[in-house]
């Protein structure tokens, strides 16, 4: 079973938290998956991960150019895992896929959107429910994760 990490934004936005996230999945020696809610999210995170700072980039792709399955990241919209990632991230109430091929999954959501905290509350209870750990971390307001439960 995968390790479930809810990760409830509440001093940042998405962009200002997936890049470091996603750093730290690289290091790790993972490869990631990103699965966004809608095509336009996709493109403007795929914009963003090559400019989030001056000194860095994440080298990425989206599931529509050639050659998926060597990408370190890749973003998506789909429930596919063309790279083997062994960590994907769901945001903006993407519906995830089966999680149990994966060491770990992480949901992102705004605590600033209702639907958001509506749909991380059923993914919540539908995975814990499925045998799944599940963790909660919010964010302090110096930007830390703090765990919730």
């Amino acid at each position: 079973m995968a390790d479930i990490l809810f990760y409830h934004l509440t001093e940042s936005t998405l962009e200002e938290a997936l890049p470091g996230l996603l750093e730290r999945s690289v290091e790790r020696g993972w490869r990631a998956v990103v699965q966004t809610g809608t095509e336009d999210r996709r493109d403007a995170l795929d914009q963003h991960l090559w400019t989030f700072r001056d000194d860095s980039f994440l080298a990425h792709a989206t599931d529509r150019e050639a050659y998926p399955a060597e990408q370190p990241i890749l973003l998506t919209t789909g429930e596919g895992n063309p790279n083997a990632a062994q960590i994907r991230f769901l945001v903006d109430g993407a519906n995830p896929p089966e999680l149990s091929g994966y060491e770990r999954a992480v949901f992102l959501f705004d605590g600033h959107d209702a639907a958001q905290l509506e749909g991380a509350r059923v993914q919540w209870k539908a995975l814990k429910e499925a045998g799944h750990a599940v963790t909660y971390w919010q964010q302090t307001p110096d930007r830390r994760w703090e765990r919730k439960a």
